[in-house]
């Protein structure tokens, strides 16, 4: 198991990593619901989303509860912990999931999601690489 120490210099991040999923699920949440906020995701083509995008929004919710856990048990906090194989592949198999997430919403042709997806992205990136490095 890991250190106490290295959990507690790895606590900030991986708390800022959480919240932005949560803030990401919370937006999801909305969209699904069908608040106008489209032309901040999946390419910024649709006010409100129609179904299959709501569909792809609740399939998002569940991608970013799984990611929050591995980050979690990367840092010893959940089951099964830092050195299971699998989470330590599949942290840096998220580092770069999230790292292409920049650059999908660099081609956004909608310059909202670009302006405020991209950086969210490249926070969660490094976030993930700092976990993942640990």
């Amino acid at each position: 198991m890991r250190h106490d120490h290295a959990v507690n210099i790895l606590l900030p991040a991986v708390a800022l990593f959480c919240a932005l999923l949560l803030a990401l699920v919370a937006f999801q949440v909305a969209l699904i619901a069908g608040a106008p906020l489209g032309h901040l995701a999946w390419g910024g083509q649709d006010r409100v989303l129609p179904r299959s995008k709501r569909i792809g929004s609740a399939s998002s919710i569940v991608i970013y509860a799984l990611i929050g856990w591995v980050a979690l048990a990367r840092v010893g906090i959940v089951w099964p912990g830092p050195d299971n194989p699998v989470i330590v592949v599949a942290m840096w198999v998220i580092t770069v999931y999230l790292a292409l997430g920049i650059v999908l919403n660099l081609i956004s042709r909608s310059k909202p999601e670009r302006l405020l997806m991209t950086p969210t992205a490249a926070v969660l990136a490094l976030l993930a690489f700092a976990i993942a490095a640990s």
